[in-house]
């Protein structure tokens, strides 16, 4: 069978039909990710008018030259984000998995390595928030199932890639993080649920941990913190819960953030991705890397 083609590299161009940030179709240089085997988990995304950060990410790692297995509880979600990297002529495949099972992780690394031959980049994009409230309130329940699929999910899948890293003697991680780890409220309220930020707080320290323990192995180990993000997940299934219209909650979200044009988008998260997982990040490991328009600079 003749090798998949690559697709194209991302670079700036002049298409006003692309959306800010999104890749352009084509470029001469080679893949920045080209020869790699990467794993995406969350990559495939819920209903909603914008692309989600998963699947954003998965298809840059696909134009940059890897070849991408896509992990997601729904597999149908997943599917439809192989569809599109397959319509471009890159190499994508799915494995249906919950990345808060310890044996779907293991099976999901074990998939990789046989489908593409190994595992060079791990890109974590799981997390959760149903059911969280404030302190007095919640259900011990949900803050477990929380933590364990937010902080737990994460070290699961670090637990299950990283012998195979160790091994081959270099690697590089992802996790995507929150600013809410480290600010009080967002969207222009003091809001603060107690499950969601302990999680992304406890990603965080799982992300210098495995930086420091594994930097001798050749792996490196980095975090992204999210700020206001237009995606299906963070707008559209919340402004739904919320009962406003689509229009007045991404508003109330885009007045939140201090750089001109408000919130970003998947595709903003998708290329500090890129750049974690490349050679081009070769020296840095342990990084909790806020992409948030500047939310995060009103700490205190």
């Amino acid at each position: 069978m003749a090798a998949p083609t690559r697709m194209p590299s991302s670079s700036p161009d002049s298409d006003p039909a692309r959306p800010a940030g999104a890749p352009a179709p084509a470029a001469a240089r080679p893949g920045r990710l080209e020869g790699k085997v990467a794993l995406v988990t969350g990559a495939g995304q819920v209903a909603g008018v914008q692309v989600g950060n998963g699947r954003a990410t998965a298809i840059v790692f696909a134009r940059e030259g890897a070849r991408v297995a896509l992990l997601d509880r729904e597999r149908s979600a997943a599917e439809d984000t192989a569809q599109e990297i397959e319509r471009a002529g890159a190499e994508a495949f799915v494995i249906e998995g919950d990345v808060s099972a310890e044996d779907d992780c293991h099976a999901a690394v074990a998939a990789c390595r046989e489908r593409l031959g190994g595992l060079d980049v791990l890109h974590h994009n799981v997390g959760i928030a149903l059911g969280d409230g404030w302190a007095e309130g919640i259900e011990f329940s949900h803050w477990e199932r929380i933590m364990r699929v937010n902080a737990g999910g994460a070290l699961l899948m670090a637990k299950a890639s990283l012998p195979v890293m160790r091994e081959q003697g270099h690697g590089a991680i992802t996790f995507v993080s929150s600013i809410a780890a480290i600010v009080a409220g967002v969207a222009r309220t003091n809001n603060s649920p107690a499950a969601y930020k302990m999680s992304k707080a406890a990603l965080n320290a799982l992300t210098q941990s495995l930086a420091q323990s594994y930097a001798q192995h050749g792996v490196r180990v980095n975090a992204i913190l999210p700020g206001l993000i237009d995606t299906p997940m963070g707008v559209d299934t919340v402004a739904r819960a919320l009962g406003i219209s689509r229009e007045r909650y991404v508003a109330i979200r885009d007045e939140s953030v201090p750089l001109k044009g408000g919130m970003g988008s998947a595709w903003d998260i998708a290329n500090a991705a890129l750049f974690l997982a490349s050679e081009e990040a070769r020296f840095i490991t342990g990084v909790l890397l806020a992409v948030d328009g500047g939310q995060s600079t009103r700490v205190g």
